[in-house]
């Protein structure tokens, strides 16, 4: 019996990947295709961004959400009991996608692919690691070399990698492919910059692929038949030897709350306010809006901040404001919760 190919996506926080997976849903060609979303924090965003495309190609039933923790972290307690579950269907999809959190390292998940009970049934086709070119030229997940390198020339008791810049070289080390994207988002000269510096930290032979609104074509990203799972030794990771040993405890994240909010102008001017404040990574999450019938979704990454409205509320759903905020380790929750909280009370919380 062939075994189910499986697309392991890969990315920074705020890079694209679910607008990646809505257009991979949206032609998929007939291919019946099932979706495990990790996340980090307790609100599943992304696994409800993708099912409201209503996708006949990948029904809610198929959208398999782990937000427990990192996926790279709960491979046996989460991820592998997942996958299980889809192949022991009596008509597994016809391809897997994984949605890995924005601070997952690949390699592990990639590694969990050799279990006994998976091995035989399921293969890495490729790991594609999407890449935010505005936000990479803009030095936010990227430590300038030549600036690294005389700072260590200068005091070499000091170690100057950011937890950034680790998952950055994580990332792209892992990866079959490369999705440049955003790259409507930057002028010529800095693209061909960007795609230098994303090209040297890749594996020889790996393509890298421009986009924009993750829109590129399904066949080039489904069907590398990488079996990455047997190909572990040419990826390179800081954790290799530490017996895949590591935390996220470089990063902090919590949710703020709220019930229907009045002015979301204002509260979008206060996210924005609160992210330049305290140099916040990632804002996402849904906001009721009095008066409107749908979600408005909010996507942040560093300054740059998109919204619009998503689907309608179901009549049992609670109209309620969800925001995950996430930054690096010592970011003020309090502060940034009495800021955002006038925004929040127009209307008595649910």
């Amino acid at each position: 019996m062939s075994k189910v190919p499986t697309t392991v996506i890969t990315g920074f926080l705020g890079a694209g990947k679910t607008t990646l997976i809505r257009h991979l849903l949206q032609n998929a060609r007939g291919r019946r295709l099932a979706l495990v979303i990790n996340e980090f924090g307790d609100v599943g965003v992304d696994g409800e961004l993708v099912k409201g495309c209503n996708d006949a190609a990948c029904p809610e039933e198929d959208i398999l959400e782990l937000a427990n923790g990192c996926i790279c972290c709960t491979v046996a307690d989460d991820f592998l009991p997942t996958m299980e579950k889809l192949l022991d269907r009596p008509s597994p999809p016809d391809h897997i996608i994984i949605e890995t959190s924005g601070l997952a390292l690949p390699k592990p998940l990639v590694k969990a692919f050799q279990w006994p009970g998976i091995r035989t049934r399921a293969t890495v086709d490729g790991v594609v690691a999407l890449i935010d070119a505005d936000a990479v030229a803009a030095g936010r997940f990227a430590t300038d070399a030549e600036a690294l390198a005389a700072a260590r020339a200068a005091d070499p008791s000091l170690d100057h990698d950011s937890p950034l810049e680790e998952l950055f070289e994580e990332q792209l080390g892992c990866a079959d492919m490369v999705v440049l994207n955003k790259t409507d988002l930057v002028d010529a000269e800095t693209l061909a910059r960007v795609e230098a510096q994303v090209s040297a930290e890749t594996r020889p032979g790996v393509k890298i692929v421009r986009a924009d609104h993750g829109a590129v074509d399904i066949a080039a990203l489904l069907g590398i038949t990488a079996a990455a799972e047997d190909d572990l030794d040419s990826r390179p990771s800081h954790i290799d030897g530490l017996d895949d040993d590591h935390d996220h405890d470089d990063f902090d994240t919590f949710i703020v709350a709220g019930g229907e909010v009045v002015d979301p102008d204002a509260l979008l001017a206060a996210v924005a306010a609160q992210i330049a404040a305290h140099d916040v990574l990632r804002v996402k999450g849904m906001v009721a809006v009095a008066g409107k019938p749908s979600r408005l979704v909010v996507q942040a990454v560093g300054p740059r901040i998109q919204h619009f409205f998503d689907r309608a509320w179901k009549p049992a759903e609670p109209r309620r404001t969800q925001l995950v905020v996430i930054g690096q380790k010592g970011l003020d929750r309090a502060a940034i919760e009495a800021a955002l909280a006038p925004a929040l009370d127009g209307v008595p919380r649910g």
